[in-house]
């Protein structure tokens, strides 16, 4: 996995960076596991008005990595702007509660294992936007994350049964990171933006807010933890009633619903105080109370990274490869704001 750190506009962090990548050889389409097909130019050029409407940003971020690179910014627009609608493989669980003063979010990275060794982890520190780390199979959209103001978010993706044009899940994602505070921030801006593509958003916050939420185009459903139902989980499926007839069958999954149960019966069998809470979350997701991670390499598809936010405690930590094989390690690069600053830095912004 990569670490990289962003600064200054976005324009500016995009080009640094593709013009880095180019001075060491490296060309980003040299490197994109699909093809870039006339049917993602044509739904990217579709979907471009609507973030040049509420998300103008990251087409900033994206012509600044093409001019590092010399390459055109259309066609990094027909990747990024593609992605989860025309789609490849990406498969996910998320799972998220409170327990004590922990609140938590774990997330695994299911994906393609030839494309592993690119997958970045970023600090950005842009102007004009919350500071957050992020993790990505790709670049400007990101699939998990935490900002400053302890908000985190992670992405599962679900196989459109409808499609429109918009925002995809990694870019509302990101925007959530750069432009909310809360879980209620989040949801309000889901129901407002030009919503593209079929996924699941499980996010936390300091209030102690856990919640997922699944969309696509035409409806946004929303589940909160709460006295009886204690945590909430998602995989690359709906699975809220409101939200069940969007499901389509036959569909390669990865054992979707074999990891959701998985998640689900952790919760009935855990018996550990609130001291444990983040060695439960880092267990469920290794794999050690039913299948969840125990992918096949040989069949070119693992669980690439692991991701555990708790932000009751302003901590994280990550597993840069399979949990089931690989150690979770704390990551304490990223700052994040003290409940007195967040006024101030509400005002500077």
């Amino acid at each position: 996995m990569y670490h990289e750190r962003f600064k200054g506009t976005h324009y500016e962090s995009g080009f640094l960076w593709g013009k880095r990548l180019r001075e060491h050889g490296k060309q980003i389409l040299e490197q994109v596991p699909f093809p870039i097909s006339e049917e993602r130019i044509r739904y990217a050029v579709k979907c471009r008005p609507y973030y040049e409407k509420w998300y103008p940003e990251a087409l900033e971020e994206i012509r600044g990595i093409a001019d590092g690179q010399g390459t055109e910014a259309g066609k990094l627009e027909a990747v990024l702007l593609s992605m989860y609608g025309i789609m490849p493989e990406n498969r996910c669980s998320c799972l998220a509660f409170r327990q004590g003063g922990h609140v938590i979010l774990a997330r695994n990275s299911d994906f393609l294992t030839e494309t592993e060794k690119l997958n970045m982890n970023c600090i950005f520190r842009l102007d004009g936007a919350y500071h957050f780390q992020g993790n990505t199979t790709a670049f400007v959209e990101m699939e998990d994350g935490v900002n400053e103001y302890g908000f985190a978010v992670g992405l599962t993706s679900v196989y459109p049964s409808c499609l429109g044009c918009g925002l995809n899940a990694g870019m509302l994602l990101r925007y959530g990171l750069e432009r909310c505070r809360t879980v209620k921030d989040f949801v309000n801006a889901l129901r407002q933006l030009p919503v593209a593509t079929s996924q699941t958003f499980t996010a936390v916050d300091r209030t102690g807010t856990a919640a997922v939420i699944e969309c696509n185009v035409e409806r946004t459903e929303v589940c909160y933890a709460d006295q009886e139902h204690m945590f909430v989980s998602a995989v690359n499926a709906f699975n809220l009633d409101g939200m069940k007839r969007y499901r389509t069958e036959g569909m390669d999954d990865w054992e979707a619903q074999r990891r959701y149960e998985t998640m689900q019966s952790a919760f009935v069998h855990n018996k550990s105080g609130a001291e444990e809470a983040v060695p439960f979350a880092m267990d469920v997701m290794r794999g050690r109370y039913g299948f969840i991670c125990q992918y096949d390499r040989r069949t070119g598809k693992d669980t690439v990274w692991s991701a555990i936010y708790d932000v009751g405690a302003g901590k994280l930590w990550r597993c840069e490869g399979n949990p089931s094989r690989k150690a979770y390690k704390e990551d304490g690069r990223f700052g994040f704001l003290e409940q007195t600053s967040v006024q101030g830095k509400e005002q500077n912004l």
